[in-house]
């Protein structure tokens, strides 16, 4: 008589195995298959693949989801640019930089059709259809213009902040905004983030104030002073369990807070925080795959010279209190020769991806080299990066697309393809190339001299 395993054994095992071998799990035996297919053992591998947050996305089968995406990711790693369908939106309406997905082929986003949201010049807020390059939505013309733009994919909504320091919370399908709220002093940074009372909406602003703001009713949360100077940087970190805020003044430590005491704030007790010991800090990345991991990108000798510092955040409960640390595991300086990078991106904790000149570089947080690219012919102005993709733009009429390839000992990126704007046209952009992607398509903001911006919308052929 053949022996099986209880089921509760069985799945502890099974949770160890990745999607290749719960597969061929699944046809040893109908036994084994059913182990195989429970929703619970294919939402561990969603979530540990895409660090993502999932609340409010409705998922039929999460073992169909991951072999889509999957597939969706390897199509998008083979592509060349002819598998892309090119489509570009010109003419007089002035688009500008910042750009956000409302809606894509991500996991985050729910598997829909990718829906982009771009800022106009002419004071107004535009929804595209990426696949049939066509605009499906527009705001009404604002009293000023709009110079933050942030989206939250998983519930349909964008966030606007124009030059009188109104925000608006908008769905892209009404005339009218959702709710308004005009704050007193100039908004600087914003974050809008879910947890699991709901979203909200963070705006550090220009007297080093953090408020705290319900979705999409913009409700107060809590207010609190955060620094001496303006907030530059506010970043939530992939596990909403902390609040990364800084200013680049030249005596502005960073602090990173407990979000809970954001969230729910109390009367007797002021937010916990800590002091990070580095300032000039010019960016800042939470690592995606690694829980409560913070990266710094720093400058030093008047801004000539550059570095990165890593830190581990840690709370403790101890005798009905919580205290907060932060533990510094990994720093280096980059060489003398480098050019000063802008940008920065972390993915695992264990390395750190930035431009520099017209080169792109792998570093370990401890700073060894470990890639180095060349794709471009003029200096990289822009990079954006996620769990999976990361793209550069320069002046050179390209963009090029990367992926990450998990390594042995790092994870890697492997190019994937250059993308042409307009084909044999040779004129530089006007200013920086903003791009951003998905798993099925590539969208860039760029203006070529002595015409007005162009919104290029790369879909890819699936």
């Amino acid at each position: 008589m053949e022996m099986q395993l209880p089921e509760v054994p069985m799945r502890h095992i099974f949770s160890f195995l990745d999607a290749a071998s719960l597969l061929q799990a699944g046809q040893v035996s109908k036994y084994w298959k059913k182990i195989a297919d429970e929703e619970h053992l294919w939402r561990n591998l969603c979530r540990r693949r895409w660090s993502i947050s999932w609340e409010g996305l409705q998922v039929p089968s999460w073992k169909q989801l991951f072999l889509t995406q999957a597939r969706r990711e390897r199509c998008m790693m083979r592509a060349q640019p002819q598998d892309f369908a090119y489509k570009e939106a010109t003419g007089s309406l002035g688009i500008l930089g910042p750009l956000a997905y409302f809606s894509g082929s991500d996991p985050s986003m729910g598997g829909q059709k990718s829906i982009v949201c771009t800022v106009s010049s002419r004071r107004m807020l535009y929804a595209w259809d990426v696949q049939e390059g066509i605009m499906i939505w527009s705001s009404p013309v604002q009293p000023s213009n709009i110079k933050c733009l942030a989206t939250l994919p998983q519930r349909s909504l964008a966030f606007t902040v124009d030059a009188r320091e109104t925000i608006n919370v908008w769905n892209c399908r009404d005339a009218n905004p959702l709710a308004t709220l005009t704050m007193r002093t100039c908004c600087i940074s914003m974050e809008v983030f879910l947890t699991d009372d709901g979203p909200v909406l963070m705006i550090g602003d220009s007297e080093g104030d953090i408020h705290t703001l319900t979705v999409p009713e913009l409700k107060s949360v809590s207010h609190v002073n955060a620094l001496q100077y303006r907030v530059d940087h506010l970043h939530c970190s992939p596990n909403r369990k902390w609040i990364f805020a800084s200013g680049t003044h030249q005596f502005i430590l960073p602090k990173v807070f407990f979000a809970e005491c954001l969230l729910r704030p109390s009367v007797d007790r002021d937010p916990l925080f800590v002091s990070l010991l580095f300032t000039f800090c010019s960016q800042a990345c939470w690592a995606l795959k690694c829980a409560n991991r913070l990266t710094i990108m720093f400058r030093r000798a008047f801004f000539r010279r550059t570095g990165f510092t890593t830190f581990d955040l840690t709370a403790e409960s101890l005798g009905g209190s919580t205290a907060i640390a932060a533990h510094q595991i990994a720093s280096f300086m980059l060489p003398d020769n480098m050019d000063v990078p802008i940008w920065m991106g972390v993915r695992d904790g264990t390395t750190i991806v930035f431009e520099s000149g017209s080169h792109l570089f792998l570093f370990t947080i401890h700073g060894l080299l470990l890639q180095q690219f060349a794709h471009h012919q003029d200096v990289i102005c822009y990079l954006w990066m996620d769990s999976l993709h990361v793209l550069t733009t320069s002046k050179d009429n390209y963009l090029h697309l990367y992926m990450w390839d998990e390594g042995d000992w790092h994870p890697r990126l492997q190019s994937c393809c250059h993308l042409e704007h307009r084909k044999d046209d040779q004129r530089p952009s006007c200013y920086h190339p903003m791009a951003i992607c998905d798993n099925t398509s590539i969208v860039c903001v760029m203006s070529k001299t002595g015409e007005a911006s162009i919104l290029v919308m790369y879909s890819l052929n699936v």
